[in-house]
Formats: structure tokens, sequence, C-alpha cells
């Protein structure tokens, strides 16, 4: 069992060394389910869906929607049974690097110029190895092309003042990001600029570079440590962990009658509200394609009804990570809702809406988790204190459904190095694979459950 674990964990911690930015995460998850046997869809093609096929579609290189059909269709009159929905993010905290990124500093060292991408630790990001990573748009013969880099060495590095220089630091401080948090690159008059490291390690010319997305990550690798390998820490933990074990259960899952669906979108860290994000129209645009081409053929009308109905049918889980019970400060969590690491997945609630879990979908989730043999625990904020959201209410604007928030307990979310237990990420993996397998139903006398 413990050599089990572990493979599974250091898995995870491949896969994320492989995802410094969302869109390495999304071309990672490409390569994976392609090859599962899944297909890859493009929104600007007519699509054509085949019985137990497994699909998958993009949008901005940095969001992906895996879906795989039951063998038989099993819904009335070309009404899909339903869908077993799993959401998660591939976005985490960090600094994006702004235009004309380089500034000169008394003509001797240059910096660069960044900006706070999502609501972050500050303090962790000093003093440590950092790299860039992200995509570059280039030019050729009229055409504009994008390109996934990552400058895969030690690059750059937040520098601390010295305790001598600031005496009260450990007192408390406010950081200034336009000041305290910009990262050292070089010296004036020495090496390449930093756009033309970034091109030369995407295989470019700086002069063919017409627009970027970068961002700065961590270089330090992740880790399992601890007695009996009980935890591991890595960066973007928040949500690649939930993401990646999605993903995972989609592929390991045999066909149900409804239609599985593993979404992992962009933004979320910054309010979901871009054409990526859970906000926007991709879920729902991608569930009205699937419904129409069951009823027969793409290019036809979508009768009436037929996709509500088989939403009225359906089932989501949004996963994303939630607060364990730290070592040093118990009193910040809530008296008796206390999740802790490698005690099972976290049923996520907040009576402010904050999270989608309602008595309804948290006893069918308790309900599957108990089928799985799984664990599993409640989170609540303190009521004296305001909580975090997720993706499920503002995915909800779009497509409305019962919904459950989860996640697994982890330390130090948003900083750039997070902290999980390592037998809660397989006991996600799984709970996904059984949750891929089932199908949501309800009987005509107001019963509810899963078959």
């Amino acid at each position: 069992m413990k050599n089990t674990v572990r493979k599974k964990a250091e898995g995870l911690l491949r896969f994320i060394e492989k995802s410094p930015t969302a869109f390495h995460a999304v071309r990672e998850f490409s390569e994976m389910l392609k090859d599962a046997g899944f297909l890859e869809l493009s929104e600007g093609t007519q699509w054509e869906l085949l019985p137990g096929r497994g699909y998958f579609v993009t949008r901005n290189g940095s969001s992906v929607i895996a879906f795989r059909l039951p063998e038989e269709h099993a819904g009335n009159a070309g009404t899909p049974a339903g869908f077993q929905i799993m959401a998660g993010h591939s976005d985490s905290p960090s600094f994006k690097i702004k235009e004309n990124p380089e500034i000169r500093v008394e003509n001797v060292y240059i910096k660069l110029n960044v900006e706070k991408y999502g609501g972050m630790l500050f303090a962790p990001w000093f003093d440590r190895p950092l790299s860039a990573a992200g995509r570059i748009i280039v030019e050729r013969d009229g055409r504009l092309y994008s390109r996934l880099v990552d400058v895969d060495r030690d690059l750059l590095l937040i520098p601390n003042v010295a305790i001598h220089m600031n005496r009260k630091v450990n007192e408390g401080f406010a950081y200034d990001p336009q000041k305290d948090l910009l990262p050292l690159y070089g010296m004036c008059g020495e090496g390449k600029s930093f756009l033309s490291a970034v091109a030369e390690a995407a295989g470019e010319k700086e002069e063919d570079l017409r627009g970027m997305d970068l961002f700065l990550y961590n270089r330090q690798k992740g880790t399992v440590w601890g007695p009996e390998d009980c935890f591991l820490s890595a960066p973007r933990l928040d949500d690649l962990e939930c993401a990646y074990a999605s993903v995972l259960g989609l592929i390991a899952a045999e066909p149900a009658e409804s239609i599985a669906v593993s979404c992992v979108f962009d933004n979320e860290e910054v309010g979901s509200t871009t054409k990526q994000g859970a906000a926007s129209t991709f879920l729902k645009d991608t569930l009205r394609r699937i419904t129409a081409c069951l009823s027969g053929s793409e290019t036809g009308s979508l009768p009436e009804g037929q996709f509500t109905r088989a939403l009225s049918r359906s089932f989501m889980i949004s996963a994303d990570n939630a607060h364990a019970l730290h070592p040093n400060h118990p009193e910040l969590s809530d008296p008796v809702n206390r999740p802790v690491m490698n005690r099972g997945i976290v049923i996520k609630h907040n009576a402010n809406q904050k999270y989608t879990t309602d008595g309804v979908s948290a006893a069918l989730m308790r309900m599957m988790l108990k089928k799985a043999g799984l664990r599993y625990q409640e989170f609540l904020n303190r009521s004296n204190m305001a909580g975090g959201s997720t993706l499920g209410n503002i995915s909800g604007t779009q497509v409305s459904l019962n919904t459950v928030d989860i996640g697994l307990p982890q330390l130090a979310m948003h900083s750039p190095y997070e902290t999980a237990g390592t037998r809660d990420f397989g006991d996600l993996v799984t709970a996904a694979e059984m949750f891929f397998s089932l199908s949501y139903s309800e009987t005509e006398d107001g019963g509810f459950g899963w078959k």
C-alpha cells in the first residue's frame, strides 16, 4: 500500500513539473487523453460523435473539456441520460510579466516589471530560483502562431532586503508589489535581453515576437516527505491536484449510462470571467453540441427541451482544494469541522453559497464515497472569518444542475510551494473513477440517488 500511495503521488509531481502554467497543463492533459484513445475536436468544425468513444476539446490552449459517451444511447428520443461532470481549474496565483518588461536599476542591474495574478502569499516568493513560462505569439509570412515556451533553467530571483536594513521586517511588513516583488534578471550590458532568452527557448527570434502571456514560476521540484511518506509538497497543488485526479478518473472509468465529462477551466484565481473560464459558455456550448449530435446531427435544430431534460439528470463535482487544520494555528479552523491531511476527501459548505454544496448534493456525495469505501470530512469556515470561493457557483450561471464542492486538505494555499497528504490524492482518483461510472437519477416519488 505504501509503495502504491507513493507511486501515485510521484505521478502527480511529475505532471506538475511539466505544467508550469495553465497552457502547459492543458498540453499535458491533451497528451494524456490522446494516449488513452480520446479524439481531439475543434470548436470551429462540425462534430460527429460515436458511442463509447472519448473526445476532448480545448479553448485558448488553457482550458479543456474531455468526455466519454455511453456504449449505447440510453436517453429517450435522442436525449442523453445525463451528464456526470467533474470540474477543476488549471491556473494558480503567480506573477504575470508585463509588456516592455525590462527595468534598469542605477544602470547596473536589470529587473523585470511584473504584476500579481490572483490572490497570493508574497513572502514565499523571495530568495528562491524562478523562471518564466507561458506562450508567445510569433509572426511568419504575415500569419500569427502561438508557441508554448518554458525557459527551463534558473533565470530569476526576487531578493529580500537584509534584516540589517529593515530591522522590523519580522514584526510585520506590507509588501508593495510594484517595488518589493520585482525579480532580478541580470546585469546591464551583459548577456541576452529577457525577450531574446524567451524567444530562444521557444526556438524563435525576438524580432518575430508579436505578443506574450508569460508568468513566473517556482523552480523547486515537488517532493514526498515525512514519516511513512505521508506528505507531498509542490508548486500549484491548488488546483492541479484535483484537475489531474479528474482526468485520471475519466480515463480509467468504464463507459456508463450517463456522459462522463471532465472540465479544467482557466482563470479561476481571477474570477473566471474570461472566454475560457467557468463563467464562459465553454461548458454550455460543449454539452449542447453533444446533445445535438446524439439527437441525430449537429447541423439539425436541437429539439425543444432536450438539453434541459438532460441537465435535470446531471450532477457536477466542483473540485478545488480545501484548507487543512494548521499545526501552528488550529484556532483558525472551525471548532468541529476541521479537515486533516490524509483523512479523506473534504466536502465544502458555506451558508452564503460561496460553495455550491447543499443538503441534497452533500448527501449524494457522502453516499457515493461510502459506496467507494472512501473516508470523507466536512469543511466550513469559522463563522467570524470570510473564506474563498470556487468555480462551482460561477459555472452554475451558465449550466444549472445539482453541484457539490469538494477538495483535498492542504496547507499554505496560494503559496508557490504548497503541502498536502499523499493518501488523499489516491482517494480522489478512486472517487473520480467511480463518479464517472455512475449516473444520477430521480424517481417519481421524489427519491434520488445513484445507479
